[in-house]
């Protein structure tokens, strides 16, 4: 609790000194003072990582990093000489965690680092979408899903901030692969970039309000993200509110002025005035504003002002204690994805640990996030009193000597725990993977091992996902990501029992890659990339498509058992804007403490709109003692039941019925609640002469005038009541046919009556029915 207690007191004593100094009310003062080329100056970068000071007007410089998951501060441009620092499992096992608290505290550990390193800005968290697999940064990206991805940013940002440190979220959007990725363009409709693809960044801005956004490197829709005025300023400005300035990605400028026209207000690296330049001729010539130029730069500095005031000179940090939390972390992040009754590791049993990765761990990713660590463990290290074989080389191959060397150090053991992943050459910023497959040599070494000896457990040290083809071979399989720097040692620490694994996927993983939702569109071709799936990524098109995933999202065990014992609502039948509280009971039923993720997700039980099955909404982790139950309470609001209406450009609800789920991962949602949401808002698209006959019928104005139009139908069309008398088969005939013609109609323009109609309506008609619906 005092921990706990320390870092709420860090929150807050941040919270008001920021309130304290206007730091905006300062920098627009400077900037009124300012000269044209002193401002384009605050516009770009010194060097590659620090900005221009402007010692005259006492405009300090800023210093900024790499690090979503550890402090890399190198020297000069050499990214392989950097300050040694704390290195933290990477965002694809923090997300797994589904621990917000911890990475709260896990950010002020960083916050700490960057102040005694003279960093001003950590450039991090990633949160865009693992569309596909083979992303090459999905390691340092949290999920497929935008709720957990954008509730882990908000709190890594929350962490870091409180230090007075900035964070940069990042790539901002659409930015889900690394071929071609600066020039690559993201084509996807506005419902999809919505739902699935700005989410996580509206959470995280909403709830943190991060210093900086970077943007992407991609063209959204035809438009690069430096200069996507839809991007920088209609949604992260106007929509969400956001308070602080926009950085390029490293290089990722393509019109520096058009950027500033959107609302690119720092251009990184530095270029030597080149674009500086730029900017200056168009206020000259008067294709750029004075007053929007003042506006970014005003943004932008008033941050410079801020973290140079809130700097700690002198600053340190205890590295042993940074190493003691990564540990922690690391073991939070740990799934574990298979058990038949042979973990935790008896003891006074014979252990055989087998393969490199237990001696030279993979505990990081490669690329701008790869951290100098303070120290790295090793699980052969820590446990010590255990076997070893080697398995395969270094650059993961295996012959016949190590296969049996490994196989005969298995039969002389009780247990062979078989480390395996992905290596550094599978996954890296820069490339994207071409398959889920792990080295032909791991696979084989798990096979050989699982021949000669029963119990056989795997543990997997990769970035995201992988194939497991000898899935029901081995008797356990242990998620341990790329832990960090000790991750090592939160493996032992699960392995032996001493903590409970209580991670939970972060991501599905596929049988195969050929039963992933982007398979036929990823990575694209001729520089376009089309998201053909549309929203359906993840759990969304596994549940769609009625795929069965190798594991679920949101899937992990535990060494004790949870039972999920009863749901409820404080209200059943709700108007969409309502909060409305659901208690979701959950008892430990196993002999050991533990701690247990409680998922929420919401269906739409109604069939207007395709959705997908369920959308994960809320989740909490509770620690709950042996026989102990608990009650987690969600709020759900509007947006719990809303999807993304292109029609009106908006979030929109429908009346109807909705299942509120529980349980412990996307496929095991044993609680249930039915809500009644009625909805009060409804937004509806304008009525024109292209709108469909349908389309009148679902508008409150055109209900009226399509009762009308379909009243004159039959004559418009031809029809009229028939002279002699009708044989009962004629009137059913009739019927059909009427029905027909109304379901053609309904899908016709409204302007297709006066072309079609024979005279009997006219474009006057047609004008006068539209203004009546205005």
């Amino acid at each position: 609790m005092k921990k706990i207690g320390s870092i709420v007191a860090c929150m807050a004593w941040a919270q008001i000194t920021f309130a304290q100094v206007d730091y905006t009310a300062q920098a627009k003062a400077l900037v009124s003072k300012m000269t044209l080329e002193e401002k384009a100056a605050l516009c770009s970068g010194r060097d590659f990582w620090s900005t221009k000071p402007n010692e005259k007007a006492g405009i300090p410089s800023v210093f900024m990093t790499d690090g979503p998951h550890g402090l890399r501060k190198a020297v000069g441009t050499d990214f392989t000489n950097s300050v040694p620092a704390t290195c933290f499992p990477t965002a694809a096992g923090l997300a797994s965690g589904w621990n917000p608290e911890l990475l709260t505290r896990m950010g002020v550990a960083l916050g700490e680092e960057c102040q005694a390193n003279n960093v001003q800005f950590l450039l991090g968290p990633g949160v865009n979408m693992k569309r596909s697999p083979l992303g090459g940064r999905n390691f340092e990206y949290f999920s497929e899903d935008p709720v957990l991805a954008g509730k882990m940013a908000a709190a890594l940002i929350n962490g870091v901030q409180s230090q007075g440190v900035g964070t940069s979220l990042k790539h901002f959007a659409a930015n889900n692969q690394e071929f071609e990725r600066l020039t690559n363009n993201s084509e996807l409709d506005e419902r999809t970039l919505h739902e699935i693809y700005l989410p996580a960044f509206e959470l995280a801005v909403k709830e943190a309000q991060p210093w900086t956004v970077m943007c992407s490197y991609n063209k959204l829709n035809g438009t690069y993200a430096s200069q996507n005025a839809l991007l920088l300023d209609t949604i992260l400005r106007q929509q969400w509110g956001f308070k602080g300035f926009v950085v390029s990605d490293w290089g990722a400028v393509n019109d520096r002025v058009e950027g500033v026209k959107a609302g690119l207000n720092l251009e990184m690296p530095g270029n030597g005035g080149l674009n500086d330049h730029a900017i200056i001729a168009a206020v000259n010539n008067g294709t750029l504003s004075v007053a929007r130029l003042d506006e970014l730069v005003t943004q932008t500095l008033a941050l410079f002002l801020q973290t140079s005031a809130l700097h700690k000179e002198g600053a340190t940090y205890d590295k042993t204690a940074h190493h003691a939390l990564a540990r922690e972390v690391s073991s939070e992040c740990i799934v574990l994805l298979k058990n038949q009754n042979v973990l935790p590791l008896a003891k006074g049993k014979k252990v055989a640990l087998i393969g490199g990765f237990a001696k030279t761990p993979r505990y990081q990713g490669a690329g701008s996030s790869q951290v100098n660590p303070t120290q790295v463990d090793n699980v052969y290290a820590v446990m010590g009193n255990v076997a070893y074989a080697a398995g395969y080389t270094a650059d993961a191959t295996t012959n016949d000597e190590l296969i049996a060397e490994a196989q005969q150090t298995a039969k002389n053991s009780d247990v062979a725990v078989v480390f395996v992943g992905l290596p550094d050459s599978y996954e890296s910023e820069g490339f994207d993977r071409t398959s889920i497959d792990m080295p032909a040599a791991f696979n084989r070494l798990v096979e050989s091992v699982a021949k000669v000896q029963p119990n056989t457990v795997v543990v997997l040290m990769n970035g995201g996902a992988v194939s497991m083809p000898w899935t029901d071979k081995v008797k356990g399989i242990v998620e341990a990501w790329l832990g960090g720097q000790a991750g090592s040692g939160a493996i032992a620490d699960v392995l032996t029992g001493k903590v409970n694994p209580s991670g939970k996927l972060s991501e599905s993983f596929a049988v195969r890659l050929e039963d992933t939702p982007a398979y036929f569109n990823f990575p694209g071709k001729n520089g376009n990339t089309l998201y053909g799936e549309g929203i359906f990524i993840g759990y969304r098109y596994y549940d769609k498509k009625k795929v069965k995933p190798l594991f679920p999202f949101g899937y992990g065990l535990s060494y004790t058992t949870f039972a999920y014992t009863g749901i409820s609502a404080d209200k059943t039948s709700v108007n969409d804007n309502d909060a409305v509280t659901v208690h979701v009971k959950v008892k430990n039923t196993g002999r050991v403490a533990g701690k247990e993720v409680v998922q929420l997700y919401v269906q739409d039980m109604g069939t207007t709109v395709i959705r997908p099955e369920k959308e994960l909404k809320h989740f909490a982790k509770v620690l709950l003692q042996p026989g102990e139950e608990k009650t987690v309470d969600f709020v759900l609001g509007y947006r719990d039941y809303a999807y993304y209406n292109e029609q009106v450009h908006d979030w929109q609800t429908t009346t109807g019925k909705y299942n509120i789920l529980a349980g412990g991962s996307s496929a095991d949602l044993p609680l249930h609640q039915e809500l009644d949401v009625t909805a009060t808002h409804m937004l509806y698209p304008p009525l024109t002469r292209n709108s469909l006959l349908k389309d009148f019928a679902n508008h409150p104005k055109g209900k009226a005038v399509y009762a009308k139009l379909m009243e004159g139908m039959g004559t418009m069309f031809g029809g009229g009541e028939s002279k002699e008398p009708l044989t009962p088969a004629q009137v059913e005939a009739k019927k059909k046919m009427q029905a027909m013609m109304v379901a053609i109609l309904n899908e016709m323009p409204v302007s297709k009556l006066v072309t079609m109609g024979g005279g009997k309506f006219t474009e006057e008609m047609l004008d006068a029915m539209l203004k009546q619906v205005q």
